[in-house]
């Protein structure tokens, strides 16, 4: 993963306009900072600061212009309607007036592999802005999130400063994947810069260790993902929006099957040499695997029916699930 994951949204999808520029930080405090810096020292956190004074404190803050046509995405997200409507709520609040686009922090709360990540980047695409994947299963130490002490041998600015400082926009979104993982230790709490992040008011004024300079990110739009919510501290789900996410039905995913399909094909030059629409036995197959596992099968069928110099994905061009595993995917 580079070091800044920021995804640029797609216009083609979604046109949506800049509203306005924000500061994130004041020059005159890294000016301070850089003074006071010891000559032939901290070279790390003297490029640190050497950079923020070349970007300058000026970021993109977007939001639509309107309420935006969601159709699309109720469509190909049929299991996340309770989250969408939420993002609903809060873009119809920003209209009509110069203030950002504010968004409660939410919570998808649901098993592995059923599109979290993936409404994740489309609400990135949604609001016009850039997305910053934070997983947290690979997460050791607090200092990810919001940096390390430049004493520290090694010391870099966290996930946070990367993406507002290095990024284009005051508003990305941050996806803290598998927030339930994270590896609480006595010394470092992997969860602990989310206190005040995740409040309006104190995200303002958020304090990477690294540059010790105050950032804005209170504009900063978050999702979480998770499991099994017992492993995440009550004052953190205090703070979002909690949405339970269900496995699709079986004919909502049979429709997420067949957006992916024609996604697939739009996406790659080869896919015009395919039929527009996936056989209704190739469906009934892909609605019984999760949709993280889709893509991979249909990837797979599209390989093996080209081998075969065939332009239609028949059931046996799929892999099928082996060692007994249970189907998954859709609820009854």
């Amino acid at each position: 993963m580079s070091t800044n994951p920021l995804v640029p949204c797609d216009p083609a999808i979604f046109s949506l306009p800049i509203a306005q520029v924000r500061h994130v930080y004041r020059p005159q405090d890294v000016e301070r900072k850089l003074a006071k810096l010891p000559a032939r020292e901290h070279e790390n956190l003297r490029s640190t600061y050497e950079r923020m004074l070349e970007r300058g404190p000026e970021r993109f803050q977007v939001k639509p212009s309107g309420i935006p046509d969601m159709a699309q995405l109720y469509e190909q997200l049929p299991n996340f309607s309770d989250a969408l409507d939420d993002v609903k709520r809060h873009v119809a609040l920003s209209q009509d007036c110069r203030d950002g686009l504010e968004v409660t922090p939410m919570l998808l709360l649901g098993p592995p592999g059923i599109g979290k990540t993936h409404f994740a980047r489309k609400l990135a695409e949604l609001l016009g802005t850039g997305m910053c994947l934070v997983p947290m299963s690979a997460m050791t130490a607090g200092w990810l999130l919001s940096g390390a002490s430049s004493q520290w041998k090694g010391a870099k600015p966290g996930k946070v400063f990367e993406a507002i400082v290095d990024g284009q926009y005051a508003n990305p979104v941050i996806v803290v994947d598998e927030i339930d993982k994270a590896a609480c230790e006595a010394q470092y709490d992997p969860l602990g810069a989310l206190y005040g992040l995740l409040e309006h008011d104190t995200a303002g004024c958020f304090m990477d260790e690294f540059a010790e300079v105050p950032i804005d990110a209170s504009q900063v739009i978050w999702i979480m993902t998770a499991n099994d919510e017992r492993a995440i501290p009550e004052p953190i789900l205090n703070r979002m929006n909690v949405f339970e996410v269900e496995p699709p039905s079986a004919e909502a995913a049979r429709q997420i099957a067949r957006n992916l399909y024609r996604s697939i094909c739009a996406e790659h030059g080869w896919g015009a040499s395919f039929d527009p629409e996936p056989a209704p036995d190739v469906l009934d197959l892909l609605a019984e695997l999760a949709p993280r596992e889709m893509r991979r099968a249909l990837m797979t069928g599209f390989g093996n029916a080209r081998l075969d110099g065939r332009g239609e994905v028949r059931t046996d061009d799929l892999p099928r699930l082996s060692g007994g595993k249970a189907k998954i995917g859709f609820v009854q």
